[in-house]
């Protein structure tokens, strides 16, 4: 079964120019993207702090896209209604940020959004095996979060596949992020990715509609 046909291209706004958001994210849109990928780093969870709700509601005009909001940060449930609010279409945590993942999945659900679990390279994908009733996309990252530009994991590849294996029949979206690139793309789709996350390889030389049709081929080719 093939998913080429399928795959979804969500640049990671992470690689942006901040002073310019609306602009940029104006920019990826006309250049073909399917989703914007919004990274929220709070410097605890992960080594770095990036934007808030705030953020997230000011862009949120500028395209009419989903939103694809992946939030680095521990805890998460305090602030899953104001990212919900601001305008996210998907909300995603960290199985690692919180005890009680089912919990944050249920919020995310009852606030009217799509809800997403993510996976840092170390957890295995059976954190996951008791929540799949909740969630409507998994993100499997191919770095250790924190930062953008760094190369891709090659052992997250089996895991990707595993995953897949794991989602089945069930309408989950497969999401990639980190080190995603023309040269990285097939393989993820290969695995059974169906969304890919870039950032880097998206928005380096300007040239933003070329580098997401680059990576949408290589992920057909796959």
């Amino acid at each position: 079964m093939s998913m080429t046909k399928d795959i979804l291209i969500a640049p990671s706004i992470l690689s942006a120019d901040f002073a310019k958001l609306g602009e940029e994210v104006r920019a990826i849109d006309q250049a073909g993207c399917d989703w914007v990928h919004v990274d929220v780093m709070d410097g605890h969870f992960v080594p770095n702090i990036t934007i808030g709700p705030g953020v997230v509601a000011a862009i949120r005009p500028h395209t009419r896209k989903v939103l694809d909001v992946h939030l680095m940060i521990a805890p998460a449930d305090p602030f899953i209604e104001a990212f919900a609010q601001a305008g996210s279409d998907i909300v995603t945590v960290h199985a690692e940020a919180g005890p009680h993942l089912d919990r944050s999945l249920q919020l995310i659900r009852a606030l009217g959004k799509k809800a997403g679990v993510s996976l840092t390279p170390q957890t295995p994908e059976s954190a996951i095996a008791y929540v799949l009733d909740r969630v409507d996309l998994i993100l499997v990252m191919t770095v250790n979060p924190g930062f953008g530009g760094q190369a891709f994991i090659p052992a997250m590849v089996d895991k990707i596949a595993r995953v897949r294996a794991l989602i089945g029949s069930r309408p989950i979206h497969l999401e990639v992020d980190g080190g995603v690139a023309p040269d990285t793309a097939g393989t993820c789709a290969k695995a059974g990715a169906d969304v890919l996350v870039a950032g880097s390889a998206v928005f380096k030389s300007g040239k933003y509609q070329e580098n997401i049709a680059a990576i949408r081929a290589a992920a057909a080719r796959g």
